[in-house]
């Protein structure tokens, strides 16, 4: 659906990422693929190119070098391009003195859509985005919960086959925040979606996959299993095993050399031991392995419980610790 390949966007301003004619990248030879139907989430710290990204993608901003398509649409075809895509900034452009229904209306004249079309539109995302009840109100009424459904229900007036939000839960409240999600997450089963957020919980909450990009460039994409197993270099499993520890251990070792043992201190009496299991070959199954291990060792395995780097920690690893 979004294929990027080598996309760069120089700007002429010196800075610590200058080169050799004194410019400087935002974005830099970045190439990645957002699959139909995925929910593909963009991490990276402030000035890492997250934004910059996004206007190249909606042809806001032309890449200084490199190209992407979108559903086949090469960027420099921006009418095309604008008609496969919703778009919704982190702040959304509304004008606040129509009300909910005028506003989309006028939104979906915009787009070129005819008036009988674009009244079932209306309908269709006032229902989608919880808008009903307001759809007479004023949006400088609304708070900024509502505010953010109406941006995004204008960014969809044209039934577009990809989504790219930045940062659409920003100042919102709690229960907002899971609304918003919510409605991310079902529009995600039909829509391609690229979603910009400075919070962890809610790309964990809501993304399919992740790509961490800092200083204009990727540093790992994948699910959060993929880059929790990059960051810390191996697969980890915490077992509670009954019996003889040491015969488990070798039992692991003899089937393969690359795992190991780490024990630690006693769950209880009764030859109750907490383990951890770690192997530095992702091709390991860590659970069949332990349970392979347990009945040629004649032991009891009485609990498992894989392991993982939190987002955060290689969110940090993969930045450098900049936020």
């Amino acid at each position: 659906m979004i294929h990027a390949e080598l996309l760069s966007r120089q700007y002429g301003i010196p800075s610590s990422k200058k080169t050799d004619n004194g410019a400087f990248y935002a974005v830099r030879d970045l190439s990645f693929h957002v699959r139909r139907g995925e929910v593909m989430g963009l991490l990276g710290p402030n000035g890492a190119g997250k934004s910059t990204t996004m206007k190249m993608l909606t042809c806001f901003l032309p890449p200084s070098s490199g190209d992407a398509t979108i559903n086949g649409v090469p960027l420099k075809d921006d009418v095309r391009i604008r008609q496969q895509l919703g778009y919704l900034p982190e702040q959304a452009p509304l004008y606040t003195d129509l009300d909910v229904h005028a506003h989309l209306a006028f939104i979906a004249s915009m787009q070129g859509l005819p008036k009988a079309t674009a009244a079932d539109r209306i309908r269709e995302m006032a229902r989608l985005c919880g808008l009903e009840s307001v759809l007479n109100r004023r949006i400088d009424e609304l708070s900024k919960g509502f505010r953010q459904r109406v941006g995004l229900a204008a960014s969809m007036l044209h039934d577009p086959v990809c989504l790219i939000l930045d940062e659409p839960t920003t100042g919102l409240d709690p229960n907002q925040i899971v609304e918003i999600r919510h409605l991310i997450r079902r529009l995600g089963e039909e829509k391609t979606v690229l979603l910009s957020s400075h919070v962890l919980s809610e790309v964990e909450a809501v993304c399919d996959r992740v790509m961490i990009i800092s200083d204009g460039q990727l540093r790992s994409i994948g699910t959060t299993d993929e880059l929790s197993r990059a960051a810390s270099g191996e697969s980890r499993l915490r077992l509670v095993l009954r019996g003889d520890v040491s015969r488990f251990t070798t039992a692991i070792r003899s089937q393969h050399s690359t795992c190991s043992v780490e024990a630690e201190v006693a769950a209880t009496g009764d030859d109750v031991y907490q383990l951890m299991l770690s192997c530095s070959d992702p091709s390991v199954h860590l659970g069949e392995l332990a349970f392979q291990a347990a009945v040629s060792a004649g032991a009891v395995l009485l609990e498992m419980q894989p392991q993982s780097t939190s987002l955060e920690d290689v969110f940090h690893q993969m930045t450098g610790g900049r936020s």
